[in-house]
Formats: structure tokens, sequence, C-alpha cells
């Protein structure tokens, strides 16, 4: 009975010896694996070394990438203290904290970021990107106000290593597109159709290579009006400001009105000179409020402005 309760021993203690030694080695590796780290270089020439996998992730404007990837940002971009977000995402970030859109230091150190993604250097300016590399590794996607929106949800998945998910998005965007031209042609073809949006009293019209501009003109070559022509030339802004007196030389078949001035009660669209526009006086404005994807560009703003196009008019 001794020599069986020593060799019981001698078994328990070699199995407790093993455990601990698996134990380790796991802890090693997890060690080592969140201790792996890549350099990579930003559009602004920064040198900037970021987590292999990359955990609590602040991309201020980039949300749409994030979730497109199936990363959960640390917290959104907002302004108006947090009461207005991209609404278009709210069912992807509606548990994800707001941060204001300005990104004020303490804030963004308050959430403990392992990588902070900015959208533009000018969020970078004033000794900001010095001070935001001080809090977590900080990389600048691009040099322009405008980046396109596809090489923007690249870089993002080869910071977040999650590339093969980039690609898959792309596709399965492009897919979409293809199919709504062919629907488009098939049900309305040679149709124009210009998006404006009313904010504050006062009309913008999309520019054609811009946000939805880029949308409607480039990936569903849908027929460009005159007018949309002539002011897209005049400005490098996504929204450009339009008055009635041009609006009402609108030669459109369709508009995609955006209203922010749904709630202060529209009065811009009393106005004659709108009613008179062919596309309003033939019932053919299709009207989508602020918290729509029309304003914003990525992936799945652009997929939703996509099916709104081919619903509206189609139907």
């Amino acid at each position: 009975m001794k020599l069986f309760a020593l060799l019981t021993g001698l078994v328990v203690f070699s199995l407790a010896l093993a455990a601990c030694g698996n134990n380790e080695e796991k802890s090693s590796s997890k060690s080592e694996d969140s201790a792996k780290e890549r350099t990579v270089t930003d559009a602004m020439g920064h040198e900037v070394t970021i987590p292999e996998n990359p955990k609590r992730v602040l991309a201020s404007y980039l949300e749409d990438n994030l979730v497109a990837l199936g990363v959960t940002p640390v917290a959104q971009w907002s302004v108006k203290d947090g009461k207005s977000t991209q609404e278009y995402l709210s069912s992807s970030l509606k548990d994800v904290p707001t941060i204001p859109s300005e990104l004020p230091l303490e804030a963004v150190a308050s959430y403990k970021p392992d990588l902070i993604i900015l959208d533009s250097p000018d969020l970078a300016e004033g000794g900001k990107y010095e001070q935001y590399a001080k809090i977590a590794p900080t990389y600048v996607i691009g040099t322009e106000q405008n980046n396109d929106w596809r090489k923007e949800l690249t870089t993002v998945g080869e910071l977040l290593n999650k590339s093969d998910e980039a690609k898959k998005a792309l596709k399965e965007y492009d897919q979409k597109v293809k199919e709504a031209k062919s629907e488009l042609e098939e049900k309305a073809s040679d149709e124009s159709a210009a998006a404006l949006w009313l904010v504050g009293g006062k009309f913008f019209m999309v520019s054609d290579n811009l946000s939805s501009g880029a949308v409607i003109y480039g990936d569903l070559g849908i027929k460009e009006p005159n007018v949309v022509k002539e002011v897209s030339s005049k400005g490098d802004a996504n929204w450009l400001p339009v008055s009635l007196e041009k609006l009402a030389q609108l030669d459109a078949d369709h508009i995609f009105l955006i209203n922010s001035d749904k709630e202060s009660g529209s009065k811009a669209l009393e106005d004659p000179l709108w009613k008179n526009i062919p596309a309003v006086k033939n019932g053919n404005v299709h009207e989508y409020g602020q918290d729509a994807s029309w304003l914003y560009t990525g992936t799945i703003a652009n997929k939703q402005i996509v099916d709104n196009v081919v619903k509206d008019m189609t139907k």
C-alpha cells in the first residue's frame, strides 16, 4: 500500500510539473505574440512601429473601413457632443462610445488605443501628430483631403493584418455594382441623375468624382447632367454650393435629395424655382434624411447608395 501511494504521488507530481510547463509555454507564447511588432511608413513619411495585430484601434472618419473588415473601434467619430454620428453604421457601432471629431488629446488617451489611424494630414497639424504618437503608434492614411476609398480600405486592411478581408469586401462591392449596372441598363437606360444636399436653407451638389458622385457617375455609369459638370468644375470639395437659380437649369431625370432641414421645415423646397425644376415637377425627387449614407464614402456607405439608386430609378 505504501509503494502504491508513493507511485501515485510521483505520477501526480509529474502531471503537475507538465501542467506548469504547458501553462508557462502558453503564457510565453501569448506574451511573444503580443510583443510582435512591425514597422511601416505612412503617407507623411513617418516610420511607425505598430503591433502585429492591433486590438484597440482608434480611426476617426475611417469607421466604415473598420466595420467592413469586422473590426470594432474603441471609439467612434461624432459631433454635437456625441449626438450626431455616422448613423448608417449604427447597427454595427451601437455599443461603441463616441469621441469628438477634433480628437482631443485627453479623450484619445482615455481610450488607451494601441493604434491611432488618421484619415488625413489635417488631423495631424500643429504638432498634434507628435502628441498623438506619445499616446500610441500613429499612422496617417493619405496626403489628400479626399483619399481614394479603395486605397484607404486596402491600407487599413494591411495595418490590421486583414488584407484578405479587404480584398473580399472590394470583390463583393464590385459584384454588387456589376449587378446594379445591368439592372439600370435594362430599366433606366440613358436616364440622368443628380445628388443634392439641403442644409441650413442652402443647397449643395455632390461633386461628380467624389463621395456619392463617384458612385453614381463613376461606378454605376449614370448619365451626368450638364449642370453637375459645370458645378463640379468650380471646386474640389465633396459637396459644392449651388444656387436655386442654377438648380432651375438642372437637366436631370432624377434628383436624390439629402434633406438635413426636415425638422426645421425645409422651407427652401417651397420656393417656386425649386418646384419648377423638371425632376421635381415629374415627381422624381428621392428624399433621404441626414442619417443615410449619402454624405459619406466607403464600402458600406457606397453599397447602401447603390441599393438606393437601383430602388429609386427602377421602380
